[in-house]
């Protein structure tokens, strides 16, 4: 092999091509040798291919902590908690617990309850069971329907789609409970009316005493509270005090019961009626 040590090779005229080689001969540099080319020289066609990562000296991002080579894919995403029901739905103005299930909770979240009118009340305080299940205790003084919000310590959060909670009071009663007076055996009409505050409240009887045939022989109108008969106390021929109890209950499902007794007469004319 011959050796040729030159310092220079100038081009024979100004726009020449200089040709090192034939088609197809490898020409190999020492290492450590440099070449200077000038900017511009190279094309991209001419840099058509491929470098290999490991021949780059930054051949890698980070993303989010993990380092991502170049020319390869991360997929970016949050992990958001998510909210699918609670329990209960229906709580009133004292310090109530309400059960929130979902998915992606994270040792402890935020709750807020936020109203329609986008007041926000944070929960007196927050139980975390598990990644699908944690307990938010709420005071809201407020009656109406509220939203919940979960919020991880990273950031990442949810608010429900729909107005999940509602604030209620449980109906009030505004019939003293005790006696709703003496009645006649017999008697045909309205014997008394009870009658509770709330919304659209619906009466009804847990015992089996104010209705029953056998027994005080009324009826109960579940809308207005009246309570009517058509013939007190049935077949009855000496004075009872029947004892049931009555339940109101609203349109959000809470209910208030009361006990009541009604008592029968036969000392006076079946037809009549008195109170005590």
């Amino acid at each position: 092999m011959s050796t040729l040590e030159v310092n220079k090779i100038i081009p024979q005229g100004s726009g020449t091509a200089l040709q090192i080689g034939e088609n197809g001969d490898t020409i190999t540099l020492p290492a450590g040798t440099t070449i200077t080319l000038p900017n511009g020289s190279i094309t991209n066609d001419e840099l058509a291919g491929s470098i290999a990562n490991a021949k780059l000296a930054n051949s890698s991002i980070t993303i989010n902590g993990s380092a991502v080579a170049l020319g390869g894919s991360v997929t970016i995403g949050e992990t958001k908690p998510t909210i699918s029901s609670i329990l209960p739905t229906v709580i009133e103005n004292t310090a109530s617990d309400v059960v929130i299930t979902g998915t992606n909770f994270v040792s402890v979240p935020t709750v807020d309850a936020i109203s329609t009118t986008g007041a926000i009340t944070p929960a007196n305080s927050v139980t975390y069971t598990s990644a699908t299940s944690i307990t938010a205790n709420f005071t809201l003084g407020t009656d109406g329907t509220y939203y919940l919000r979960v919020e991880n310590s990273d950031g990442n959060a949810v608010r429900s789609g729909s107005a999940l909670l509602t604030v209620s009071d449980v109906p009030a009663w505004t019939t003293s409970s005790g006696s709703l007076g003496t009645i006649a055996g017999n008697f045909s009409g309205t014997v008394a009316t009870v009658a509770a505050t709330g919304d659209t409240i619906a009466y009804t009887e847990t015992t089996n005493v104010l209705t029953n045939a056998g027994q005080a022989n009324c009826s109960l109108n579940s809308s207005t509270g009246a309570i009517t008969t058509s013939d007190f106390g049935g077949s009855a021929t000496s004075a009872t005090t029947y004892s049931f109890t009555l339940r109101a209950t609203d349109a959000q499902g809470q209910t208030s019961d009361r006990n009541f007794t009604l008592t029968s007469s036969y000392e006076i004319d079946s037809s009549g009626r008195f109170d005590q």
